[in-house]
């Protein structure tokens, strides 16, 4: 199996296991240590200050991040202005599909296509092989697509979405970083559902320690 893949698998069992085994959101609030971990140390973010940053790691090719991704839209159609989204996908290897992100990134398309990619890759079964397979599917110019997909500064954000995800040591995916001081994921809070609760939990915690140090 390929190691990207092998990597999303483990994480998809490790979330399903813990359906039962990390019951602490029902209990209580979240525990530091199970159902999220602290980032040490703590990562630079690019959201301005007062706001919270989310930043989610994530792969077109991880079905567990293809089955988050409508429920994910919509806790981010819930979050006030004070919370900041980002994403950054993962490579493990896999750096073509990558790289197909942040070119959508450079092309200011990448919410409005990436249900298209899921679709593709995890219904449709079609292998996304080049940049011309990749326009054909997304419905976009081959010839100016490729440019942009092959160009200089596509690369370098690929590069520093790895070394991102290097500096969180991201193992699988999906998971979330919140404020650059933590991180949770399905796999540690028990589902995709309790890891956006934690997520909230989170954030909310932030957004009360900025306003007292104001």
């Amino acid at each position: 199996m390929n190691p990207s893949r092998r990597l999303c698998v483990q994480a998809l069992a490790a979330s399903s296991a813990g359906v039962s085994a990390s019951p602490s959101l029902a209990q209580g609030e979240p525990a530091a240590g199970r159902d999220f971990r602290a980032v040490n140390p703590a990562q630079p973010v690019e959201a301005p200050a007062g706001r919270v940053e989310v930043l989610e790691f994530f792969a077109y090719w991880c079905p567990h991040c293809a089955s988050l991704e409508a429920e994910l839209n919509d806790w981010r159609k819930r979050q006030p202005p004070e919370i900041v989204f980002r994403r950054e996908h993962v490579s493990f290897r896999e750096t073509r599909i990558q790289q197909l992100h942040y070119a959508l990134v450079a092309l200011g398309k990448a919410d409005e296509l990436s249900p298209r990619i899921f679709h593709a890759i995890h219904i449709d079964k079609v292998r996304l092989e080049t940049p011309q397979k990749m326009a054909e599917v997304l419905g976009l110019d081959s010839k100016s697509f490729a440019e942009v997909y092959d160009s200089f500064s596509v690369r370098t954000r690929a590069r520093r979405g790895t070394q991102v995800s290097e500096a969180y040591a991201i193992d699988g995916v999906p998971a979330f970083a919140v404020a650059g001081k933590y991180l949770t994921a399905p796999s540690m809070a028990g589902s995709n559902t309790a890891a956006l609760r934690v997520v909230d939990w989170l954030a909310a915690r932030e957004r009360m320690s900025a306003g007292s140090r104001g």
